[in-house]
């Protein structure tokens, strides 16, 4: 008996369905229930047998780690990239890199403003007076513009990355966004990424080996210290470690 017979899912919806708000939150807990501690090919393989293609995986291309899974449990799955405008051209070839060499498809959105558009309506350097606009306009917008084409969508979150995603869970249910949201690599130790970046040979952000211990846009990203949180280096100077996606 296979893990998605085991516990009864309901049958994969196509792209043009969609269930109430309700019968998601329901099936979030069910599925959290199921899932609980189980493998990130287990949990991908449970949200693609419901979801169908309103499922997606999400990827900042940190590494490639979460997007390899996926291609693995289901060969052409839709990986969302968040083009914000400002990434380091190091992110861009990792992306591309996983375009040309994981059996997934790679979905670049891209905001509605151009940087410089952006400049000229809201003034220069937003993201340095109010990052928390700039993350709005730039990657909480796009997000939820596109996944309004989805009822679920998987994103890296682990708990190893620090206090605030301590409590992630691999199923819960998004009431802001009506969305189920799926963390299948919530448990995974620093230890354990490695190793699966060293077995299977998958794409890494070379800026992690040149003391950026967590990739965003080159603005608001700096290099970290011995011994500091592993988000420290992200909008250094504000009272900021999130850009809101995962709030």
């Amino acid at each position: 008996m296979t893990l998605l017979s085991a516990v009864g899912l309901l049958p994969a919806l196509s792209a043009g369905d969609g269930r109430s708000r309700e019968e998601l939150a329901e099936i979030a807990a069910e599925g959290q229930a199921a899932l609980d501690g189980a493998s990130a090919e287990a949990v991908i393989e449970w949200a693609v047998g419901t979801f169908g293609e309103r499922f997606c995986v999400t990827s900042s291309f940190a590494d490639a780690v979460l997007a390899h899974v996926a291609g693995r449990v289901a060969p052409g799955i839709e990986v969302v990239f968040l083009d914000t405008g400002l990434h380091f051209d190091e992110t861009l070839r990792v992306r591309d890199q996983v375009q040309a060499t994981i059996p997934v498809t790679v979905v670049s959105v891209r905001p509605d403003l151009t940087v410089g558009q952006q400049d000229g309506e809201y003034g220069p350097r937003l993201f340095a007076r109010n990052p928390d606009e700039c993350c709005a306009i730039r990657k909480v917008e796009p997000l939820e513009r596109q996944l309004a084409k989805y009822d679920a969508w998987a994103a890296g979150l682990r708990r190893a990355d620090g206090p605030s995603r301590a409590n992630v869970r691999e199923v819960s249910f998004e009431a802001a966004r009506g969305k189920v949201k799926v963390a299948p690599l919530v448990r995974w130790s620093d230890e354990d990424v490695q190793a699966y970046i060293e077995r299977y040979d998958v794409p890494v952000n070379p800026l992690l080996s040149q003391g950026y211990a967590s990739v965003g846009c080159w603005p608001c990203t700096r290099r970290t210290k011995p011994g500091e949180d592993v988000r420290a280096g992200r909008w250094a100077m504000f009272d900021k470690t999130e850009c809101g996606l995962h709030a």
